[in-house]
């Protein structure tokens, strides 16, 4: 087991592992660290605790002292002076006629980098653009390439839910997300109804994949035959999986149909594999496939 404490360098962001040593540091203070982008200000999400060292991926570093005041002042600083660098990048980029767009410009603490945030169709060329912001600002210069996914984490916006985007709002890492989790929710497989801000599909199909699973696995497929407690044999004719209904027609002697509604419980029914019950054409399969996240991973951050 080792001590540590979680550290953040943005809203949200990925959480840091990093030594306290001997200094006291309580969750919300303001702490100097070094990290592979060189000194960094950071705040403690994480007090001091003791985690097993399977979670720790790679050595852990200790940090450099609790924030002062001085170190405050010099942050917020950072952050005008950081308007100012994306500004004279923008103005940069359309002198030399670049397919990018720019989302957001970061020195690091202590001014030794200034990070700027694109993306693009594909590959830029910006050897030129680097050279003329270094004469600019007199420091090493570094033009990062994100995914939509990162943009929008970065920019944030409301959602068709009418709520804070999930990625801004309370995700620190992103999970890849697939069409199975829409089928398995019995959702609209539309592109414009599953796909969020940035194009592709809403992370919170994760939020709730668990569950789903969970509960559709009690229930029988649309289609299969069911018995019910009263001895009467019926076809499935839907399911409703957050309420464990099940909507059964029921033939009499008489070839006389009649729909009754059915609490799982009270039905036998052997369990089957799930089906994919809504077929889709080959054009918007691919549609939908695009819009899929495999990876999971964000080149945000390192």
């Amino acid at each position: 087991m080792k001590e540590i404490i979680g550290v953040r360098f943005r809203p949200n962001g990925k959480i840091y592992f990093f030594d306290p040593m001997d200094f006291q540091v309580e969750a919300g203070q303001n702490v100097i660290v070094e990290t592979a982008r060189g000194v960094e200000y950071g705040k403690v999400v994480l007090g001091r605790r003791e985690v097993d060292e399977s979670r720790i991926t790679s050595a852990l570093k200790p940090i450099i002292r609790i924030a002062t005041p001085e170190d405050d002042e010099k942050y917020e600083e950072n952050k005008v002076k950081s308007v100012k660098a994306f500004d004279i990048c923008l103005e940069k980029i359309a002198k030399h006629k670049l397919e990018m767009k720019l989302i957001e410009a970061e020195y690091t603490f202590d001014n030794n980098k200034v990070l700027f945030y694109f993306t693009a169709d594909g590959r830029i060329d910006f050897r030129e653009l680097v050279k003329d912001l270094a004469s600019v600002f007199k420091t090493r210069i570094e033009l990062r390439q994100i995914g939509v996914r990162d943009e929008t984490k970065m920019v944030g916006g409301i959602g068709i839910c009418g709520r804070e985007l999930c990625c801004n709002r309370h995700l620190s890492e992103f999970v890849p997300v697939s069409i199975k989790m829409a089928k398995e929710q019995n959702l609209s497989l539309n592109p414009t109804k599953i796909s969020g801000v940035c194009g592709r599909l809403m992370c919170c199909l994760k939020h709730e994949q668990d569950t789903y699973e969970y509960l559709n696995e009690k229930l029988p497929n649309v289609g299969d035959t069911v018995k019910t407690v009263d001895g009467n044999k019926g076809e499935v004719l839907s399911v409703n999986v957050l309420r464990q209904k099940v909507k059964i027609v029921i033939t009499d002697q008489d070839d006389n149909k009649e729909v009754a509604e059915y609490s799982v419980s009270d039905l036998r029914f052997r369990p089957r594999k799930r089906k994919n019950q809504e077929r889709i054409s080959e054009e918007e399969y691919k549609a939908l496939e695009a819009l899929e996240d495999k990876g999971g991973k964000s080149r945000f951050d390192d």
